[in-house]
């Protein structure tokens, strides 16, 4: 499985979101190497954008979205759940895709419909945070190539975030089974 390259990441977020369908996501722990297929993201576009962490400007947390692109962006949710993002664009832009849903492709057990079980299935936790994407360890690659229909609908939980709600942010494969919400 060829890995993906730094240009691919830094592109439009867009872009690089619907393109991500499909890739599969990849990370070795204690030797044994984990893969899920990519089936359901959400883009979010940098400061501008209502919904991004990054509208609240540069902090300890959001740093790593600020950085090049190719970088994973992890954080804690309620307390007690994971997320990772992909730092999308050039460095500054602040921009990244949140991977919402895989399909289990080899050694995941547990369920992955949900940003939350996706990373507690694929031991992604803060260790990982500002991890690069090109690491041996913890990577994406090209995916098996079947055809799919792509599906855009609004973002989830963003409801705060004025007419950036509304816009149509997330995209999933459609008609797969472990797409965390239809």
């Amino acid at each position: 499985m060829k890995k993906l390259s730094r240009r691919f990441y830094n592109r439009d977020t867009v872009c690089v979101a619907q393109d991500l369908l499909g890739k599969y996501l990849v990370h070795r722990v204690n030797g044994l190497k984990r893969i899920g297929k990519i089936v359901e993201v959400e883009a979010y576009l940098g400061p501008h954008d209502l919904a991004a962490h990054s509208a609240k400007g540069l902090t300890p947390r959001t740093q790593v979205m600020f950085g090049p692109p190719g970088y994973a962006y992890v954080y804690l949710i309620y307390g007690m759940y994971y997320c990772m993002n992909i730092v999308t664009e050039e460095e500054g832009h602040a921009a990244a895709v949140l991977l919402r849903a895989l399909e289990p492709v080899k050694n995941i057990a547990e369920r992955t419909q949900g940003p939350g079980l996706l990373c507690k299935a694929m031991s992604i936790d803060k260790n990982l945070q500002g991890k690069d994407l090109l690491s041996p360890d913890f990577h994406l690659t090209e995916g098996d190539d079947s055809a799919f229909t792509l599906v855009k609908r609004p973002r989830i939980g963003v409801d705060y975030a004025k007419h950036w709600a509304k816009r149509h942010l997330r995209f999933y494969i459609k008609g797969n089974f472990f797409v965390s919400k239809r």
